[in-house]
């Protein structure tokens, strides 16, 4: 029988890891874009009323809580928090031997009410028990410390005590383990033990490691060599031991002396698959013993170019996609929600729905809109006392602040900037983003916006937010009138940020890149930058692009032909709402990877 308070059965359709997962605002459990994926993920499958639960660290101290001086300085400070304000402390406790030793987790609970009324529970494992030592109290203490030792243990602690602790709650039978980026591969080192019982891993057979796999979904989330987690064999012989350390020699996972997590759960998984249709090609050549840098494979030391269209003929692992969604209910504007629930009232039920978007009388669409965009202004004065003048085209764009996502590119010619605003209208943007501790460029992007946004006061206003997070993510996503996004071609696996701002009916101006080579039809959804598929960036025609677009069609458009922009607005949303959405896409996973695993 089920503990009393888990409310659930011992049979569960997925167990669903993430090291991060973005369910509240004041709640730093997440850094950017992978945890506000998994939140949006767990809200969904509540909404279908899928058997699910979600497994997690619970990360005391946060990511970490930006602060900007007034030339765009970024220092931090810890995100601390209260968990039992949020969560419920479970009575269970679990062992894991790590370092040699026992450490004792504890796990905290958060549940997800769905639209449906099904709730699907998230549980934070948590090392911060007396009765550990003090480092090991810490391994559920900071997001992503530039740290190997502490990266490593964080993610044993996730990936083998994610799977004891569900043991612990009663969850015998699950059907799939999805691993949401390589961060909790060792789930399946957990699975292989269990399989071992009493036996040493060396006697694992193909079959053993078979086994595991049909249990093992994956999703890769990133085509940058530095988001994949990579650790020297002897740490992870100083973590794991011995006997795990010479198992995972023998897996895919290992290789030149290092064991990378990614490769280790594409090794162990019956489906892998890419965020978008572009990330799916992209995987292919990543996951065949090369790496990736641009357009190009790295095959023994052979460059080999890949075609733009044909899979890489040197993938040795089936990979799909399924492209990411983004959870219509948590992310759509009061203002708007308000109008799909008068013209749509299934949207929320079904977000398919949203396709009769189409029939919403645009000057309905506009007054929501006005809605919204003040309510961001509002937060804006709130936060800085900038005051933005609601009649003037806005631009929104809020990444995280790192190289490739070139957050500066439409600074790159202010006197060009300048021109455009006098000759085709005037225009506002409003900024945001973190950037890593570490990550020194993308602080200097940061301040290089500061920079501009100082020699262009006089003409165009431009606004950093500092601590972008949900809430504020919220109120941009909805308030702005145009979103722009230029990454570093094919390096942008999906992003979200543009599917959140289409639900509220912004058009995005981006590069061809992710989830916009799906969703973008020009003039009608938004703009491309730069006309048809690249497969690498040529920045100097992305820029051209940018201002030829922004002053030859789009600003025109605001101002001159209001009502075909309005147009566009709502076919953002009707074409573009109804599929890039959270529960298309966990319907695709339940279809795809938990009930047929096709890739075995």
């Amino acid at each position: 029988m089920m503990p009393e308070f888990l409310g659930s059965s011992e049979h569960l359709d997925v167990a669903y890891f993430s090291m991060e997962f973005g369910l509240e605002p004041a709640m730093p459990t997440y850094s950017g874009g992978l945890g506000i994926l998994a939140g949006d993920t767990i809200r969904a499958a509540a909404d279908i009323k899928l058997s699910m639960v979600g497994v997690s660290l619970l990360h005391r101290e946060g990511y970490f809580r930006q602060h900007l001086d007034s030339t765009g300085n970024q220092t931090e400070t810890n995100a601390e928090w209260a968990p039992e304000q949020f969560l419920q402390l479970l009575p269970t406790r679990v062992l894991i031997n790590l370092g040699g030793h026992q450490i004792q987790i504890q796990a905290w609970r958060y549940l997800v009410h769905g639209h449906s009324g099904h709730d699907v529970p998230v549980f934070f494992l948590d090392t911060a028990v007396p009765e550990n030592p003090e480092w090991e109290q810490s391994l559920t203490g900071q997001l992503y410390r530039n740290d190997s030792k502490y990266r490593l243990s964080q993610e044993a602690v996730l990936g083998l005590g994610g799977v004891a602790m569900l043991r612990a709650l009663g969850y015998r039978k699950i059907h799939s383990y999805h691993m949401n980026e390589g961060h909790s591969a060792l789930v399946t080192l957990a699975l292989t033990e269990e399989r071992m019982w009493g036996h040493n891993l060396s006697a694992a057979s193909e079959e053993d490691k078979e086994a595991v796999r049909q249990c093992c979904v994956f999703t890769t989330h990133t085509p940058i060599a530095a988001g994949h987690d990579e650790f020297p064999v002897p740490l992870v012989r100083e973590v794991l031991g011995g006997e795990r350390t010479d198992y995972l020699l023998t897996t895919g996972g290992c290789r030149n002396n290092a064991l990378n997590m990614s490769n280790l759960a594409v090794d162990f998984s019956r489906y892998v698959n890419g965020v978008s249709m572009r990330h799916e090609a992209v995987s292919k050549c990543m996951y065949c013993n090369r790496s990736i840098d641009n357009n190009h494979c790295y095959i023994n030391g052979t460059t080999v170019l890949r075609d733009d269209v044909t899979p890489c003929k040197y993938s040795e692992h089936p990979i799909d996609a399924i492209t990411n969604g983004v959870h219509a209910n948590t992310w759509t504007s009061s203002a708007m929600s308000k109008v799909y629930d008068r013209y749509i009232p299934e949207w929320r039920r079904d977000n398919h729905y949203l396709r009769y978007a189409v029939g919403i009388p645009l000057d309905v669409i506009w007054k929501a809109h006005q809605s919204a965009k003040q309510e961001l202004f509002d937060e804006i004065k709130r936060r800085t006392g900038v005051i933005l003048d609601p009649e003037v085209m806005t631009i929104g764009f809020a990444r995280r602040a790192t190289g490739y996502k070139r957050t500066d590119l439409i600074f790159a010619d202010l006197e060009r900037l300048r021109q455009i605003a006098k000759q085709a209208g005037r225009f506002q943007v409003v900024c945001g983003g973190k950037a890593h501790p570490n990550d020194g460029s993308g602080k200097e992007l940061i301040r290089n916006i500061f920079k501009a946004g100082a020699e262009l006061k006089d003409i165009i206003p431009v606004v950093y937010l500092e601590e972008y997070d949900m809430a504020l993510a919220k109120y941009v996503c909805s308030g702005v009138d145009l979103w722009l996004n230029t990454p570093l071609k094919p390096l942008e696996a999906s992003g979200t940020s543009g599917m959140k701002t289409a639900l509220n009916g912004i058009p995005s101006l981006s590069i061809l890149d992710g989830w916009w080579t799906e969703g973008h039809v020009e003039s009608v959804t938004g703009w491309s930058i730069d006309d048809g598929w690249r497969e690498q960036s040529n920045r100097e025609e992305e820029i051209a692009s940018l201002y030829n677009k922004l002053e030859k069609v789009i600003l025109p458009m605001y101002y001159k032909a209001p009502t075909d922009y309005i147009a566009v607005m709502r076919y953002a949303i009707a074409l573009n709402g109804p599929h890039f959405n959270a529960q298309r896409m966990v319907m695709q996973y339940l279809q795809n990877a938990y009930r047929h695993p096709i890739n075995a």
